[in-house]
């Protein structure tokens, strides 16, 4: 009997779309916690799919969020069997949350937790949460939200919630959970570990390793400007034809704030990174810890 898939659900996600989700052969699934490099794995195999700089459409529109409940899932799963080119899809879901098909590779990112949560934070502010509530189908609140604390002091409560991942995701136990859960399936074909510094530190080089493992072959005249349409630097200044206006974003430019790891190192004094990696320590598997935290990146998979 196989498996059932933990169900992931949050105030606008709902994991038990992929319960009904039909599978077509080359599928790409990108499963990744919130700020780990989504949007940029996105486009990077939109870029590789359609090998020009000028993709046909938005990335959301290319690379449907399948569990977001913003769009309705008939509307969204119609999209989708549209679309005649490869298909993209995202998910913030783990994989234990989704069906694992044969047919389908799996693309899965990681970042250092930390620099992840300053990252989520900020984000926070540049989403219209009463757009997302109309869209979702959510009351409004019976009074207004309270002022959220300062991000230092949000952050040091971040590293010590012991929330349940299956009921806050972006939590620390739930970044922990989502790449641990995908590291002991690492050695799988159709599964693949891609970490954000890598990204950062050489495009080039993981652009060919995402091309190698999806089997798609790009002329090698066309790599550079495939590269150079990947660049944190060029997403941000496409950011309007990239991710569209008029959605639940304020504003489309403060999406890429920044591209580089270190944040929170700005923020958090040695003692507090110490008290950190002591939480992480007691959640994932060693190996996995040492390569989501390694500086110079040598242990890449």
């Amino acid at each position: 009997m196989l498996e059932q898939p933990v169900r992931y659900r949050s105030r606008d996600e709902d994991s038990a779309r992929w319960i009904w989700f039909p599978f077509r052969q080359g599928d790409i699934i990108i499963s990744t916690r919130s700020k780990t490099g989504t949007t940029w794995v996105q486009m990077i195999c939109a870029l590789l799919i359609f090998q020009t700089p000028e993709l046909p459409s938005t990335i959301g529109r290319l690379s449907p969020w399948l569990d977001h409940l913003v769009v309705p899932r008939d509307v969204l799963f119609a999209r989708l069997e549209d679309q005649q080119h490869r298909r993209v899809i995202k998910t913030h879901t783990p994989l234990d949350g989704i069906a694992l098909d044969s047919r389908a590779t799996y693309l899965v990112t990681g970042r250092n937790p930390l620099d992840m949560a300053v990252s989520l934070y900020r984000q926070g502010e540049n989403i219209d949460h009463a757009k997302v509530r109309q869209l979702t189908g959510q009351p409004e609140p019976a009074k207004p939200e309270p002022a959220r604390k300062p991000l230092r002091d949000w952050l040091l409560e971040w590293i010590d919630n012991d929330a349940d991942p299956r009921e806050e995701m972006d939590s620390l136990p739930g970044v922990m959970w989502h790449l641990s859960d995908a590291w002991e399936r690492r050695s799988e074909p159709n599964i693949m570990l891609i970490h954000y510094d890598d990204l950062s530190a050489d495009l080039n080089g993981q652009m060919r390793r995402i091309a190698d493992q999806l089997g798609i072959t790009v002329p090698e005249q066309t790599w550079p400007s495939l590269v150079e349409a990947a660049t944190f630097q060029h997403m941000k200044a496409s950011a309007d034809q990239l991710l569209g206006t008029g959605g639940i974003l304020k504003s489309t430019a403060a999406f890429f704030p920044r591209g580089k790891s270190g944040a929170a190192r700005e923020i958090l004094t040695e003692q507090e990174i110490a008290h950190y990696h002591n939480r992480v320590a007691q959640m994932a598997p060693s190996d996995m810890l040492t390569w989501l935290h390694s500086p110079d990146r040598s242990q890449r998979l």
